[in-house]
């Protein structure tokens, strides 16, 4: 008899999606969906209007870049560095929704941009993939070093997710006094993500891939003398694109060895010291929740499952506001 891996879960009933709202694809449409601009630009208004671009040294050469905005009052309550999920930026509707609220709540914010997300492609000539976790933590340390905060916290949503909990796993060791980390909608199994993307709704699958393509396109423009990738569409699956740029362009040598390099399934998480938080609907149509049950155990470790929220979505009502942003601002009060 298969086992139900709901059952080694308890469902968290905070989020409660507004009638019409509580479809999953509906929510993961809407995390990211051009409708909203207009309102959490307006939320986030003395977010954007405080922030200012800073150019980050991390090391042998590598540069990232993000923004970074002050807390309004002189009394901050920490600083809170957020990372976005795969092909988005520091600018996505979901980073300026949390950042808004977060600032609002008086704290430091700092939006970074990973490797070739955002407007970066320039600044590194290597290309960006997920295994970079060297400087993730170098940026995260830097951040902390220029900006001295008694209470230094971490949030990422889907892949940035999943780079914020890798962080805290190494952050001890790198010098980092993180006070707390949330990672919504974490990459658990990129195996099992990639099979999903590939067999579930299409529209997930040609969204990446036009963002993919789009990001190689400037990638290429920038360093011209380094990159000419042909014609893209002749690889006309994720899978296929991504065995093609890890054979060629990476040191792995096959997309299982490098999706299993930043899996954070099995013992990957054990021994975290920094108290982290995942949210996580148990409806995502991106991220098979059922690999919770395969994260190591740890007592730094809590997990809020929800029964719905689709992916990074968790819009609870026809105004369009995100739950999940007070889910963090909740677990960032606890410590």
């Amino acid at each position: 008899m298969k086992h139900d891996w709901l059952a080694d879960f308890e469902l968290h009933q905070g989020f409660r999606p507004a009638t019409g709202l509580g479809n999953p694809h509906l929510q993961s449409l809407l995390a990211s969906m051009k409708l909203r601009r207009p309102l959490v630009s307006r939320a986030a208004a003395a977010l954007l209007r405080g922030s200012r671009e800073v150019l980050l040294d991390c090391g042998q050469g590598v540069r990232l870049m993000g923004e970074y905005t002050p807390a309004a009052s002189r009394s901050s309550r920490g600083l809170v560095v957020l990372l976005h999920g795969w092909e988005g930026s520091s600018s996505s509707l979901y980073i300026l929704s949390c950042g808004g609220r977060l600032h609002a709540e008086g704290y430091d914010v700092f939006r970074l941009n990973l490797r070739d997300h955002g407007p970066t492609h320039h600044l590194n000539p290597e290309i960006f993939h997920s295994c970079r976790l060297d400087e993730t933590v170098a940026a995260v340390a830097e951040i902390a070093r220029r900006w001295p905060s008694e209470r230094v916290l971490l949030a990422g949503f889907s892949l940035g997710g999943n780079f914020a909990l890798r962080i805290a796993r190494q952050a001890p060791a790198a010098g980092i006094a993180l006070a707390r980390v949330v990672a919504v909608c974490p990459v658990l199994d990129p195996v099992r993500t990639m099979a999903q993307l590939e067999t579930g709704f299409v529209g997930y699958r040609m969204y990446f891939l036009r963002k993919w393509r789009r990001s190689l396109l400037l990638k290429q423009a920038c360093f011209p003398e380094l990159y000419d990738f042909g014609d893209l569409k002749a690889l006309p699956t994720l899978s296929a694109t991504t065995d093609f740029f890890v054979r060629e362009y990476t040191e792995f040598p096959d997309m299982d060895s490098y999706l299993n390099g930043y899996a954070i399934t099995g013992q990957a998480l054990a021994g975290l010291e920094v108290p982290s938080h995942i949210i996580t609907a148990a409806d995502d149509p991106v991220i098979p929740a059922a690999d919770l049950a395969r994260l190591a155990r740890s007592d730094a470790l809590q997990l809020t499952l929800t029964p719905g929220g689709g992916h990074c979505g968790f819009v609870q009502n026809w105004r369009l506001g995100s739950w999940v942003d007070e889910a963090i601002v909740a677990a960032f009060a606890e410590h």
